[in-house]
């Protein structure tokens, strides 16, 4: 277990909001990104195509990875680490543990990675009861939504850690953007 203080998994705190594309989607990845530090650990659950990938991109570039993010459908684990890209600031582990055999989640070594990275695990609830103190973000495609490009996004706290990111998050998702520069203003 990677964070002992948190034997036990708590719902303190649920952030919802809705997106009106992958861009979208990719930016509330980043915010929730920027947040994060090497310990932390993101679940991701949603059907097939509701974008949990396409969230992980976003939450690789709030840690400062520019790199490609695909699928590790088939792979498992792809791993993105900082030291590839400068002004990033940790590395990342993301998994897809749509086709990991039941009680494999202790085969992969996830503790060892912590000490230097974010794990980011997509059909995350099987590594819940393994990762108590996490974000689960579930990611959905709203009902009436003929084009299937809207999404909701809700972001739960579980453990100490996991609700002061989530509230981190709610607090900065909640405050106005800044104000665009008007035409006539000088750069």
């Amino acid at each position: 277990m990677r964070h002992p203080h948190a034997a036990r998994a708590h719902l303190s705190d649920v952030h919802s909001l809705s997106t009106d594309g992958p861009l979208a989607t990719q930016a509330v990845g980043e915010a929730l990104g920027a947040l994060l530090t090497a310990g932390d650990v993101v679940l991701l659950s949603g059907g097939l195509g509701a974008g949990k990938t396409v969230f992980v991109q976003g939450l690789a570039r709030g840690l400062g990875l520019l790199g490609a993010v695909k699928s590790p459908t088939f792979t498992l684990v792809h791993e993105h680490h900082a030291r590839a890209w400068p002004g990033a600031r940790t590395d990342l582990a993301h998994l897809d543990l749509y086709r990991l055999e039941d009680g494999r989640v202790a085969d992969l070594g996830l503790d060892e990675f912590l000490d230097h990275g974010v794990v980011a695990a997509e059909w995350g609830e099987r590594l819940a009861s393994a990762m108590p103190d996490h974000v689960h973000v579930i990611l959905a495609v709203p009902d009436g939504d003929a084009l299937g490009t809207r999404r909701t996004v809700r972001v739960e706290a579980r453990g100490k850690r996991g609700r002061a990111i989530v509230a981190a998050f709610a607090a900065r998702s909640a405050s106005p953007p800044p104000p665009a520069p008007s035409a006539g203003a000088a750069a």
